[in-house]
């Protein structure tokens, strides 16, 4: 049978199959180019928007916290179909109109933190593929257009003891797919070849403890450089092999904040109170704890619950820090236990001040141990948030943290150019800003989106209410704002 389309009819399917001719503006992974958090698109962005107001579109979601990207014109995003399968959803940019879903079987999934998700990751994607970690599935590549498989490869499962979970997600740059998984028995930095699947090289990085920082590119006066953040330590990698080239002892005992780039220096804010305080304030809420300033396995073991740790973390921590074999960890051996005797991130275990908080600048480059030559400047302040990334616009480092209080650096010394600033949203944040159109979006888990303008002076545009919690970091394209919700994807945007 012969079939015959009128033109426009044939216009349209055309546009169905290949729906975006022109070039669209990629957001490719977690906070989008580099990380940075930062369109450099010139599109206007809506200010004041609700589910009634320069709303595009929406659409319906199971639980999720992961990041929406957007690539070619297509947005990704993961969610918990059921109780039992993860979804990675593909959304038409501009309509919403849904163009494909996976779905996994979750497999064995362990409790996690309750801010948290069984979909917890940020897909990466290209118009060729889409890219995307799950801690029972591995790591996963998959037909950006039609959904089907293109390559898996498995990775070990991760183990968390204090059930903050899995969270991190994979990142791209030219022909690899950088992925770090700090976690409490495997961490490791994997490089992919992002066409095959094939692991480049991987980094033993078993002098960390459990970190949630994204690795960043530098662009240094002897090429780019990959970036790493972790337990005590910023590193500065080679992307062919892999090998470390430079460190700076410079960070605290562990990191969930992503720095930030910008013309060879990386800025990073960052909190932590230290493994060590963490276990002796659970062995304090423990059945067994006694507010002793010791701890012992069955203090730890009681905090888990019914789930048994395995004997290997005991191996690797408490066996390591136990000095004098009397099964307890009490003072220093504290600190041997979850630390690396080379890697005794911040200052030793301080019960008096045993939470600190630095924003500081480091060059990119060099080889060896950097501390002392490319530090450009380092404060110690009360702003840093322990999740919530910096945002880096030309000559001034945003950060924001939970109570909705924010300040406003210098990059060039460190000064502020506002301090400890309400931006009149009070609760918790959990998502990074990000930037578009001189404008600076700040969503609170509470479901409000704080708009500000990118400037030196604070300047609060619109207060935006929500219906639903906030936790992942929203993206941008093509003047589109895209705010997932624990169980939404919501497009905003100007008429």
């Amino acid at each position: 049978m012969k079939l015959v389309f009128p033109a426009a009819h044939l216009l349209v399917s055309l546009l169905a199959v290949f729906p975006h001719p022109l070039k669209a503006e990629d957001w490719p992974q977690f906070r989008g180019p580099n990380c940075s958090g930062i369109s450099t698109s010139s599109q206007a962005l809506p200010v004041k928007f609700s589910t009634t107001e320069n709303m595009a579109w929406t659409a319906q979601l199971g639980d999720g916290i992961g990041c929406p990207v957007v690539a070619a014109g297509r947005v990704f995003v993961s969610a918990m179909v059921d109780k039992e399968k993860i979804g990675l959803y593909c959304f038409d940019a501009r309509s919403g109109r849904q163009l494909w879903v996976r779905s996994w079987p979750a497999g064995s999934l362990l409790d996690v933190h309750e801010t948290n998700s069984h979909a917890s990751t940020t897909p990466a994607a290209d118009a060729e593929r889409v890219y995307f970690y799950s801690s029972t599935l591995g790591m996963v590549a998959v037909d950006a257009r039609t959904g089907a498989d293109v390559w898996h490869q498995k990775l070990p499962v991760p183990y968390f003891v204090f059930k903050w979970g899995p969270g991190m997600s994979p990142v791209l740059y030219k022909d690899k797919l950088i992925f770090v998984q700090d976690d409490d028995l495997y961490p490791a930095l994997y490089a992919f070849e992002k066409t095959t699947g094939k692991i480049l090289w991987k980094d033993d990085r078993s002098d960390m403890a459990v970190n949630y920082s994204h690795p960043v590119i530098c662009n240094t006066p002897s090429g780019p450089e990959l970036v790493v953040a972790g337990t005590g330590k910023l590193i500065g990698y080679d992307l062919e092999s892999g090998a470390r080239k430079w460190h700076a002892r410079t960070l605290l005992r562990n990191i969930k904040t992503t720095p930030s780039v910008q013309d060879g220096v990386i800025y990073i804010s960052l909190e932590s109170g230290g493994i060590a305080n963490q276990w002796l304030a659970t062995a304090d809420r423990a059945d067994t704890g006694n507010s002793d300033g010791k701890l012992s396995k069955a203090e730890m073991q009681a905090f888990v619950g019914d789930i048994t740790i395995p004997p290997a973390f005991f191996k690797k921590t408490f066996d390591r820090g136990d000095a004098n074999k009397d099964g307890l960890l009490e003072g220093v051996e504290l600190d041997r236990a979850f630390l690396p005797s080379d890697n005794f991130a911040g200052a030793s275990f301080d019960a008096v001040n045993p939470s600190q908080r630095f924003i500081q600048a480091i060059r990119g480059g060099g080889e060896g141990d950097v501390t002392e030559s490319h530090v450009l400047w380092n404060i110690a302040d009360r702003t840093p948030d322990h999740i919530v990334s910096p945002l880096v616009l030309e000559n001034r480092m945003f950060v924001v943290k939970g109570g909705g209080i924010s300040s406003c650096f210098n990059t060039t010394d460190g000064e502020p150019f506002w301090h400890l600033r309400r931006i009149q949203n009070i609760g918790e944040y959990f998502a990074s800003p990000i930037c578009g159109d001189g404008k600076i979006y700040v969503a609170g888990e509470n479901g409000t989106v704080i708009v500000l303008a990118a400037d030196e002076e604070l300047k609060i545009l619109a207060k935006n209410r929500l219906e639903d919690s906030i936790v992942a970091t929203p993206a941008i394209a093509d003047g589109r704002l895209l705010v997932r919700t624990r169980s939404k994807l919501i497009c905003f945007g100007t008429p």
